[in-house]
């Protein structure tokens, strides 16, 4: 990297958002933003593309497709009928530092187009070492056909307790009559970073159903902006975070309604214990002339310690007079009732406490759209609820 883009770099990130920014409020970047810098000053050394991790077992978890992109570079692809794999000739940049800054780095961008109905699923595998300290950006644009059919696995791991900040974008764009099933996983070392925008429109009489789970990272923000432009277009999409000391989770998500009849459905969860922050904004923008609209938006969240703190914002636009939308939140603590009557039937505190835990969680564990994650993700979330409940050190309120 010659000094121009060195200087041309530090002016893109030195534009970072900041909690001056509406959308940014309750999320500092400036953890991330001074990795990128000292980088920077150290050389901006490239990570290459090797991982220590066992790349052959992760993807053993999930018989599918897999693509595999390792500190930013695609190790990995598959050879299949009705897949179609070209690089990235351009990148959006859309006047955003974030996309700014993906673009700029980007070292292999990826686009993928699926027809008709696979085998199994697709799936993305992002994996990070931060050995030293680093940076990196993947971006992936995923194009479905008319009337194709498709479970999508998006899996994002790393490993090292080196400073890491990891900038990913991924685009997709759901034809006429087809349906996308998605299930994004977050299982990030809980020293790291990731910032991650998704964008998503849908054709007419399209469908999405997704389910995200945010189980590490330091510092994680996920934007999820959802177009509706066409008639008959549904999308449902579900989120679970579980925070515990250290972590920061956030989870923006826009839907643009902008012709009728369209539906959008969404409810995200959080588990917060010791202490840490969580933050959700679910805002939906019915346009005008978007007659028909059916929307909804939810958020509950479980806080077990008096130090965890929720952030949460519903917010509801409306420029059309024929619709139906709602909105609500909750935030609230273990019900005492149900802990007496788990511990009246033997069990003690921490063992009820996991009961009504899992609990919470499985409402959205239970509606995961592809079938070949479930597993891995029942596993993944058992393991970080234990992690979140016995932990002494994390335990200052519940047992």
């Amino acid at each position: 990297m010659n000094q121009l883009d060195t200087a041309g770099i530090r002016n893109i990130v030195g534009r970072f958002p900041t909690t001056r920014d509406e959308d940014w409020k309750y999320t500092d970047l400036g953890p991330a933003r001074d990795i990128s810098l000292r980088w920077l000053d150290a050389g901006a050394t490239d990570p290459g593309s090797a991982v220590n991790l066992d790349v052959a077992a992760l993807i053993s978890e999930i018989d599918a497709h897999w693509f595999v992109i390792a500190n930013g570079t695609l190790t990995r692809r598959p050879d299949v009928t009705g897949i179609t794999i070209s690089p990235l000739a351009t990148t959006d940049r859309n006047d955003d530092a974030l996309a700014e800054f993906n673009a700029a780095l980007l070292r292999e961008g990826v686009r993928i187009q699926v027809s008709g109905t696979l085998d199994k699923p697709l799936a993305l595998l992002f994996i990070d070492a931060a050995d030293t300290l680093a940076v990196s950006q993947a971006r992936v644009e995923l194009a479905l056909a008319p009337q194709s059919d498709l479970d999508l696995v998006e899996y994002h791991v790393s490993q090292g307790h080196a400073e890491h900040f990891a900038n990913t974008m991924l685009r997709i764009d759901i034809a006429d009559h087809a349906r996308l099933r998605h299930v994004r996983i977050q299982s990030r070392d809980l020293s790291h970073i990731q910032t991650g925008a998704t964008a998503i429109t849908l054709g007419r009489d399209s469908s999405l159903n997704m389910t995200g789970f945010d189980l590490g990272g330091r510092l994680i923000r996920n934007d999820l902006d959802i177009e509706l432009g066409q008639k008959g277009a549904a999308a449902a999409f579900d989120g679970l975070y579980l925070a515990g000391d250290g972590q920061h989770i956030d989870n923006h998500t826009r839907v643009d309604h902008r012709v009728g009849p369209a539906v959008s459905r969404q409810e995200y969860r959080g588990i917060l214990n010791g202490r840490c922050r969580c933050v959700w904004n679910g805002k939906v923008i019915v346009h005008e002339g978007a007659d028909g609209t059916d929307g909804d938006q939810a958020n509950h969240n479980l806080v077990l310690s008096e130090k965890a703190e929720i952030d949460t914002k519903p917010e509801l636009e409306i420029y059309a007079d024929d619709v139906k939308c709602s909105h609500g939140t909750t935030v609230g603590q273990l019900d005492e009732t149900a802990l007496f009557y788990l511990r009246s039937r033997g069990l003690d505190r921490r063992h009820a406490t996991q009961v009504l835990t899992h609990a919470f969680a499985a409402g959205l564990v239970s509606r995961i759209p592809v079938a070949a994650a479930v597993q891995l993700v029942e596993k993944l979330v058992v393991a970080r609820l234990a992690d979140l409940i016995d932990d002494p050190v994390r335990n200052d309120v519940i047992v």
